[in-house]
């Protein structure tokens, strides 16, 4: 896991992170409200979705001052990460296709 975010490349890696760990998550989400739909427990300790509340938090930090959209960045990694940009197209294509 990563430990620190301060670069929009943290943001990334953070994204890709949390996907490979099988989450479907939102930025605004907290950490502690995730549950496994298999055991009707929390999917992280108190510890680790405070960790994962302060990463989430520095990743707003991060890009609140590069005047970057974080939920496009985390999205994007997401759909990449998952597959499913194959379905959904990534939002800089969308982006793209509308600035022409």
């Amino acid at each position: 896991m990563i430990e620190k975010i301060l670069t929009i490349e943290d943001v990334k890696q953070y994204a890709k992170q949390l996907t490979a760990e099988g989450l479907s998550f939102h930025p605004d989400d907290d950490f502690n409200d995730y549950i496994n739909i298999s055991t009707g427990k929390p999917s992280y300790s108190n510890d680790d979705a405070a960790l994962r509340n302060e990463l989430m938090t520095q990743c707003f930090d991060v890009c609140e001052k590069e005047d970057i959209d974080i939920y496009e960045v985390m999205m994007e990694e997401m759909l990449l990460e998952s597959g499913i940009d194959k379905i959904i197209p990534l939002p800089s294509l969308q982006k793209e296709t509308k600035d022409q």
